[in-house]
């Protein structure tokens, strides 16, 4: 038997219990980890509250982490019994002690990214990459907009993207994420709580506008992040931080400039293992060499992920949120 995070219903956190669970040996294609650090992310609520509705319950939580195998089961290859790994997606269930999971979806972990930097990282940082590199290609001179720009995902992204010597804008929700921001290499911060993020970009693109929003914010934003895209320009969801958009009128995407309008996941664009392993490749790269560095705010015990979760979604945090089991 081990510790696991599992929910009976959608709801608050306090539907999130702290229970035994029993883990049977891996099956065919599978690997058993044990945890070491486990990410928390906006996801993860999503998931407890039903805004992504769970297909039964009892459920777990948690779709990020990073630990050791402790067993394999047959037809694995390439993984072996205390190797490092980490992942992002695949089958719910992060929020454990130990756990049987898809090989596949594993990654080996690079001698010089530690484990508590991994489950800080990978949602977020493939996340980036994909969102930067496969959704929408910046290329240097380019600037964007990032909301939420001191947050887990909005960190990784300054920096990456300043890496690339793309200009970022940033909106935050005070002046303290506004330097924690800044330093992160974003190169204009606007905090939304008291300036009107539209009328800041126009001020400072010369009424030129942007190629490109990426918005985690979802519903305060969205109306507002196309008055900043010039034409053809592509707003990228990936979140509801504030809540699901309202329903929209996409004949209005004409006048605005032909604009366009996608929702990525990381789990669509990873889906393979050849883009599992490009997209994680490219992350340890920038680690590697310093170009991105992971900030893990605040650490939690794993019978303490409700008040992870409310840390959370009181958008005061920054940076990465980490459970240890």
């Amino acid at each position: 038997m081990t510790k696991a995070i599992l929910i009976h219903a959608h709801g608050g956190p306090e539907q999130m219990k702290y229970e035994e669970v029993a883990v049977s040996a891996p099956s065919a294609g599978q690997a058993r980890v044990r945890h070491q650090f486990v990410g928390v992310n906006f996801i993860d609520i999503y998931h407890r509250s039903g805004l992504y509705p769970l297909p039964s319950f009892p459920s777990g939580l948690g779709l990020e982490a990073a630990g050791v195998i402790e067993a394999v089961g047959e037809g694995v290859e390439g993984l072996q019994v205390g190797d490092r790994v980490a992942y992002a997606g695949g089958a719910i269930g992060a929020y454990a002690e130990v756990r049987n999971l898809a090989a596949d979806r594993l990654v080996k972990l690079p001698e010089n990214i530690a484990s508590d930097t991994a489950a800080g990282m990978m949602l977020k940082g493939m996340t980036v990459e994909v969102l930067t590199q496969r959704v929408y290609q910046v290329k240097p001179g380019q600037t964007v907009l990032w909301h939420a720009a001191a947050g887990g995902v909005g960190l990784i992204a300054c920096q990456w993207l300043s890496h690339l010597g793309v200009r970022v804008i940033g909106t935050v929700g005070s002046d303290d994420k506004a330097a924690l921001a800044r330093a992160n290499g974003c190169a204009e911060t606007i905090v939304y709580t008291r300036e009107n993020f539209v009328e800041r970009v126009l001020e400072l693109t010369h009424g030129e506008k942007l190629p490109v929003v990426y918005d985690s914010v979802g519903k305060s934003t969205f109306l507002g992040s196309l008055e900043c895209l010039h034409a053809r320009g592509l707003y990228v969801g990936f979140g509801n931080a504030s809540g699901k958009p309202e329903p929209y009128d996409i004949t209005q995407l004409g006048p605005k400039g032909s604009l366009y309008l996608t929702r990525p996941t990381l789990f669509t664009y990873t889906a393979s293992r050849s883009d599992l392993l490009a997209s994680a490749a490219g992350l340890f790269e920038v680690v590697g060499q310093g170009a991105v560095k992971i900030h893990i705010s605040k650490r939690f015990r794993l019978i303490e992920a409700p008040a992870a979760h409310e840390h959370l979604e009181s958008r005061l945090s920054s940076g990465s949120l980490l459970l240890m089991p």
